[in-house]
């Protein structure tokens, strides 16, 4: 859930003009009518408070304008217990029927959104929800929003559906989407230029599963990050059970198969759920919220020379983490600021808090 945007100026009038045109450029792309969503999924924030919402139902990603563009007047930091309870009371339903999908921060004004789903199963209602700095709960308003849609072709079917799309993030003018189709290599990155035009670049990936011993196909990617090894923009992948492979961005080519590389094996019988990367003390470090091997800090520092995993591993090898204590239940999560991350935890029993905790 990261972006950026370069701008290469020699004045400071210069600098205003071309970010005017930009905004001008993005915004006006988008359409303004009302977004029909049929689910929401996975959430990634691009340039100039543009969200986007994967929609795995529809087949589609939607780029929405929540025209939430302005830098932030308070250092407060989100804190919603009981989050929900405070979306059934917003939203008029039991707290048992909501079901929250995945959050992302806006880099620009710190609002907090959610994407949640009003009642459980193919009757659901997706809605949008922002929460500021404060903790204030409100629904994103989708009637006359701007926004612009992109088809998404072949996707999985049937119980495999909510896989077609399992993580987004903008990178330098692409959105890049994980997720299955229904095609032999199903495991699948979509490389999509924005503002949206016909052209998807859709890349078939291929792996080794140390802990299965075996080269796979058909396993989705369940979160990713963009990260910088030599100059070189790379994806760094995480995979149930639970591979972590680095795929360089110039291999994802329309129609292309790729063969991501596995840099680590971080424990079996474990489904990572969501990550992010910073830096702290000269350092770069990925923190990997996971099911069942708590919150892990990862090593980067040698990740251009440790040695490919080609065979067979029992439990861990590659890259290696440490687990964060003190920090359990992390469900959700993303970069707050430059020494915070926001977390969604699972406290027991249904209960959801959200929280800002310090980067380990």
């Amino acid at each position: 859930m990261l972006y950026r945007t370069r701008f290469v100026v020699t004045a400071l009038a210069a600098a205003v003009l071309l970010a005017g045109s930009a905004r001008a450029d993005l915004v006006s792309s988008l359409k303004q009518e009302s977004p029909e969503l049929k689910s929401a999924g996975p959430l990634a924030f691009g340039p100039e408070g543009i969200l986007f919402v994967g929609d795995p139902q529809a087949a589609a990603v939607f780029a929405i304008d929540t025209g939430d563009r302005s830098q932030a007047k308070t250092n407060d930091r989100p804190r919603a217990e009981d989050l929900k309870g405070k979306l059934g009371s917003l939203l008029g339903i039991e707290a048992r029927q909501i079901l929250v999908a995945d959050l992302a921060v806006n880099p620009l004004s710190g609002n907090t959104y959610l994407s949640v789903s009003r009642g459980r199963g193919p009757d659901g209602r997706p809605v949008l929800v922002r929460v500021d700095r404060a903790g204030k709960l409100s629904e994103l308003p989708l009637k006359g929003a701007r926004y612009a849609r992109v088809e998404l072709s072949r996707l999985a079917e049937g119980r495999n559906r909510q896989d077609a799309i399992t993580h987004m993030a903008y990178l330098d003018g692409q959105l890049i989407v994980a997720g299955l189709s229904n095609e032999e290599f199903a495991s699948k990155l979509r490389s999509i230029p924005f503002p949206f035009t016909e052209t998807t670049k859709e890349t078939g990936v291929e792996i080794f599963h140390g802990s299965h011993g075996r080269l796979e196909t058909r396993s989705p990617v369940r979160t990713f990050v963009p990260f910088e090894v030599n100059g070189q923009a790379n994806l760094l992948a995480a995979y149930t059970c639970t591979p972590l492979v680095r795929i360089p961005l110039t291999d994802l080519r329309a129609g292309a198969k790729v063969k991501g590389t596995t840099i680590a094996e971080l424990g079996n019988r474990n489904r990572p759920l969501d990550m992010v990367v910073y830096q702290k003390d000269g350092k770069r470090y990925l923190l990997i919220a996971n099911s069942a091997r708590g919150l892990m800090k990862v090593q980067t520092d040698d990740i251009d020379k440790v040695e490919p995993i080609t065979s067979r591993v029992r439990d861990k090898a590659g890259l290696q983490y440490e687990t964060v204590s003190g920090v359990k239940g992390v469900e959700q999560m993303d970069r707050f600021d430059k020494e915070h991350v926001l977390v969604l935890i699972n406290s027991g029993e249904g209960r959801l808090d959200l929280r800002t905790i310090e980067l380990p």
